[in-house]
């Protein structure tokens, strides 16, 4: 049986586990008190050199972990017992700034605090990533601008467009999600300091001094007021995420499309061992794709699960603000492993242009009945070219003919049109409308979001 940190594995990144390790939010839990002690000592509250007493434990090496999370059990959450752990070890060092560890602030406030600084290096890591795939993106979509193949309604072909055209549509909704994460990220990564119910009681008219000097030290935005059970910076932020990793499934979903057997249009990148089968030698699974589709499947409730802790009691919560602690952490882990799936598929995607080709080919013109009926359409009418061109493709297929030779044999045809002006019509290259202006709408604006 797979183990859970295997299984785990296939579904985050290194870089985002560290983010959001224990390790990590210790370090930042260590981070809040310093500054707040340095806020503290800095308004005449603590005493001269209580922060330099905490500065020297930044590396939160002094933290048993193992005692944390036994203790966390008890206490409802890491931060009292953090917090005691933190106190005991200045208090060996200088006993009276240890009088002033975690002085007017609340649980909440330093695990809140945390968070967003550990959101913070999140965000930087799926922005770089968001980069990563514009960048190879719209080098796949000027690449292949011309390349024509089947457009495909409710799973059907239609009327041809271009490779291009397709990952230019991917690209264009990369960079919204751009936008959207930059704004929500900015709302979100806020201070978090209210002390016990929000009005900082314990620093009397020195609160909000304190607390401006909090937020410098850490460098973060202040908030107009604490936000203890306010989470809808947060849920937006998680909707952000949520919406990426949907729309890098609606990639996902095309390119396993794409390289189903009777298609084979295009192939994800290929590695040794990558996607084989452990019962079918010949096979190459989209490996990539089935990542970024679980992942895809399992977001929603994920941010239902953020969106619906945002119904909170009063001053202080119970259980919703709770709900958010493992959420949160799997929310990105799955956003940041479905973005890099997605960099190595649009890195190395593998087209067939020829088997796009003969895919439309394969179809005997049948595709290309809407430029003939457009052509007809001033000299019969609309409703009259629709009606001879789907009597003429039923016909087709019933005959198993190709289109061209069906329309060559109907009178109402060889009145209107020429030989040479219906081949023009059934050239999938020649019916490619405004292909060309959207690609450079969405290229020709370069590669930064804006």
């Amino acid at each position: 049986m797979m183990s859970t940190e295997l299984k785990a594995s296939l579904f985050s990144t290194p870089e985002m586990d560290e983010v959001f390790s224990l390790a990590r939010q210790v370090r930042y839990m260590t981070r809040f008190e310093w500054a707040l002690t340095a806020a503290l000592e800095c308004n005449g509250i603590a005493e001269t050199g209580a922060a330099a007493a905490v500065e020297v434990l930044l590396d939160a090496k002094f933290v048993s972990l193992e005692l944390l999370q036994a203790e966390a059990q008890r206490a409802g959450n890491i931060a009292i017992p953090f917090v005691r752990q933190l106190t005991t070890e200045v208090n060996a060092r200088n006993e009276r700034a240890a009088r002033y560890i975690h002085f007017g602030a609340t649980s909440q406030d330093v695990l809140d605090t945390a968070l967003v600084l550990q959101l913070r290096d999140a965000g930087a890591l799926i922005r770089s990533g968001l980069e990563e795939l514009d960048e190879s993106l719209a080098q796949l979509a000027r690449e292949h601008a011309n390349t024509v193949l089947a457009g495909r309604t409710w799973l059907q072909d239609g009327p041809p467009v271009t490779l291009g055209l397709k990952v230019a549509g991917w690209l264009s909704a990369i960079r919204r999600h751009r936008r959207r994460l930059a704004r929500a990220e900015e709302r979100a990564v806020t201070l978090q300091f209210g002390g016990a119910v929000g009005t900082l009681a314990l620093l009397g008219e020195k609160g909000p001094a304190v607390s401006r000097a909090l937020a410098e030290k850490l460098d973060l935005k202040e908030p107009d007021l604490p936000w203890h059970t306010h989470r809808d910076n947060l849920a937006e932020l998680a909707a952000c995420l949520g919406l990426m990793v949907g729309t890098l499934g609606k990639i996902a979903r095309d390119v396993s499309l794409l390289m189903q057997s009777e298609v084979a249009e295009v192939a994800e990148p290929a590695g040794e061992g990558r996607g084989g089968s452990s019962a079918m030698p010949h096979k190459r699974n989209p490996v990539g794709s089935a990542v970024i589709l679980a992942a895809a499947i399992r977001m929603p409730g994920l941010v239902s699960t953020i969106l619906s802790a945002m119904v909170q009691e009063h001053e202080r919560a119970l259980g919703g603000w709770q709900a958010e602690w493992e959420t949160f952490p799997e929310i990105y882990r799955l956003g940041a492993v479905a973005l890099a799936r997605t960099i190595e598929i649009a890195r190395g995607l593998e087209v067939d242009p020829e088997r796009m080709l003969a895919n439309l080919e394969a179809t005997g013109g049948l595709v290309m009945s809407e430029a003939v009926s457009a052509a007809l359409t001033a000299s019969m009418g609309r409703a009259g070219a629709h009606e001879l061109l789907e009597r003429a493709s039923r016909r087709a297929l019933a005959e198993k003919r190709h289109l061209r030779d069906v329309l060559q044999e109907m009178p109402e045809i060889c009145e209107r049109l020429s030989e040479a002006e219906l081949i023009r019509l059934l050239d999938p290259r020649n019916y490619l409308g405004s292909t060309q202006y959207f690609l450079h709408r969405v290229l020709g604006a370069g590669n930064a979001a804006r």
